[in-house]
């Protein structure tokens, strides 16, 4: 059973750096679609990356060139890296996976804040 916890956020400055990881404790999943997504007050949750088992990245484009999401099968850890945060940024943070052929993600972690101070 897939169990995600995610860590890494916390307050920062615009402009500074975040890195969140996200480890699968149930050790299963290396051959799944990993997510970061993002929810910030008032709003809907909006996808910010993903990668495939392959490698294979998707970026939102509010967050394309700043962000780097990553993963090291090894250790069933997807990473993502935020640099040149901005105030928009800040939110809850969720880490959630799927099967290669699934649309929905059904696996996801307790989420992470983040907090971006001007």
């Amino acid at each position: 059973q897939m169990q995600l916890v995610e860590s890494g956020g916390g307050l920062v400055q615009a402009g500074g750096s975040l890195r969140l990881s996200c480890v699968d404790s149930g050790r299963t999943a290396s051959s799944y679609v990993m997510g970061w997504f993002r929810q910030a007050p008032g709003k809907e949750r909006e996808l910010v990356a993903t990668i495939t088992s392959g490698g294979n990245t998707y970026y939102a484009d509010s967050v394309k060139v700043r962000f780097t999401i990553s993963r090291d099968n090894a250790k069933n850890t997807v990473y993502l890296q935020m640099n040149s945060l901005k105030l928009e940024d800040t939110a809850v943070y969720y880490c959630a996976a799927r099967n290669p052929w699934a649309r929905t993600y059904d696996s996801w972690g307790q989420g992470t804040q983040v907090t971006v101070s001007s």
